[in-house]
């Protein structure tokens, strides 16, 4: 389960870079033909991981709120430096989650696109009008441990999925069997690379 774990967190950590992210969407050609620019994608594509949106008005007494989906992709018009107004919402399937927790975390979503709201983007990206777009399209990631239950739930729901393979380093392998062991990774002297 722990090796699980780091499947999930090494692709959040990967779909953070545009250009992996484009890659995922390869997989999924409808909403490849919707990136602004291939000759340059880094200026296409912002990647937001466990975004993070400004309330027009409060809701439950908050102001912010954390949306259920793992990663956002804004597209951006590379010439002007605009948003083009189309979303991608990606929910990469978490270890333990059955289907009707994934396809909760969309519905919540849905509803939370029914209210103004504006993206709190990086400092690399304030310079962008962070209100929500016009158009938001669903990407659910499935991986090797998803249950097909969950692959045939998404094909009965019409919900758009593309399923990947992690290839696990054998670092990333060693760390998921300390953890399982109980052992801590932090005892002794730390090494500097020179």
């Amino acid at each position: 389960m722990a090796s699980h774990h780091v499947q999930y967190e090494m692709l959040l950590a990967q779909y953070c870079n545009p250009l992996d992210a484009i890659a995922l969407l390869r997989e999924y050609r409808p909403y490849f033909e919707l990136i602004p620019s291939l000759r340059r994608p880094t200026e296409s594509i912002i990647s937001l991981p466990l975004p993070v949106v400004k309330l027009d008005r409060p809701r439950e007494g908050q102001l912010h709120h954390t949306l259920t989906c793992d990663l956002a992709l804004i597209f951006c018009d590379p010439e002007w430096r605009v948003k083009t107004g189309k979303e991608i919402l990606i929910f990469i399937h978490r270890p333990g989650e059955d289907f009707s927790d994934l396809l909760r975390r969309w519905r919540e979503l849905e509803v939370m696109l029914g209210y103004e709201f504006f993206w709190l983007f990086p400092q690399k990206y304030q310079h962008f009008f962070g209100e929500k777009g016009e158009n938001h399209y669903p990407l659910f990631v499935t991986l090797d441990y998803t249950p097909d239950r969950i692959r045939r739930g998404l094909v009965g729901a019409s919900l758009p999925f593309v399923s990947v393979q992690v290839k696990m380093p054998e670092e990333a392998l060693l760390d998921s069997a300390a953890v399982l062991h109980g052992e801590d990774d932090l005892e002794g002297p730390l090494e500097l690379a020179e």
